[in-house]
């Protein structure tokens, strides 16, 4: 069993108020000092902790969450102390992370990033020194011969009715982390940090290429609203349900399964969640 030490985390939002595009209080945008996705997010913090940052959909059994930048950010200071404390990964070490677009993805995303470990996303687990592994992926990741994390990834967060053997349950060590992170090491942003598709990125390149390439998917600035059906699998799915909405100040509604929401539905949700631009 993992050790714990801190408070629960934040609640997550359900069904919110209704944000208006137009008028976040102050976002500040990409500047020279933001060379990695964790500055982005201490940025975003700075400027409107209150402002919605990820809403996810998953269209298989109706789930609906929403974090704002708070929020978000909570999970993962939290995830980022498990990652460094109990599991003690640092700089340099790679984490696989084999796991679907959902919201708890974009948390150990950005807590890879915080710590200075390398996120491999769908990578090999037995050359990695974690893994981080939803229900479908319990027997690919059996091969790491660290540490293993399991997610459940059921609504809010839950945990596993049994905990997988030979599996730390996320849901189950996460809430007693503690709320503030501090990393053992400075991250370097020029060092390795993401690996999808077999492609690898320094923290610097996810910074620059983000934000580069937000006007591709339709984000122009602050207050855009991103609805993404793109998987995790590839960086044009990373950055449209991640990266680049963080890049820019902007915000991005998940959704997994989305094609099993028809047009109809999906015309509704676009208009209900206020977007902008699709990427599907």
């Amino acid at each position: 069993m993992l050790r714990r030490t801190g408070g629960v985390p934040a609640a997550i939002r359900g069904p919110a108020r209704r944000w208006a595009v137009a008028g976040p209080r102050t976002l500040l945008r990409v500047n020279a000092t933001d060379r990695t996705p964790a500055d982005l997010l201490r940025s975003a913090l700075a400027a409107d902790p209150g402002r919605p940052l990820v809403t996810f959909y998953d269209d298989s059994t109706g789930e609906r969450v929403e974090l704002s930048v708070a929020t978000f950010a909570n999970w993962v200071a939290k995830t980022s102390n498990l990652l460094q404390g109990d599991l003690a990964a640092g700089p340099g070490d790679r984490v696989a992370l084999l796991l679907p677009a959902h919201w708890q993805t974009a948390v150990w995303l950005l807590a890879c990033s915080s710590v200075g470990v390398i996120a491999d996303v769908g990578g090999d687990a037995a050359v990695a020194d974690v893994v981080v592994s939803g229900p479908d992926a319990l027997e690919a990741a059996r091969a790491c011969s660290g540490e293993r994390v399991a997610l459940a990834l059921r609504p809010l967060g839950g945990r596993f009715p049994q905990p997988p053997a030979g599996f730390a349950d996320y849901a189950v060590e996460v809430p007693g982390q503690g709320d503030r992170f501090v990393p053992f090491a400075p991250v370097d942003p020029d060092e390795p940090a993401l690996i999808v598709a077999g492609r690898e990125f320094s923290a610097a390149e996810v910074v620059e290429r983000a934000g580069a390439e937000a006007t591709r998917v339709g984000l122009t600035g602050p207050g855009s609203r991103l609805l993404s059906g793109l998987p995790y699998d590839t960086w044009e799915g990373l950055n449209a349900g991640l990266y680049a909405p963080l890049a820019t100040g902007g915000s991005v509604v998940l959704c997994r399964n989305l094609d099993r929401l028809g047009e109809e539905a999906l015309a509704k949700r676009i208009e209900s969640e206020r977007v902008t631009a699709t990427a599907r």
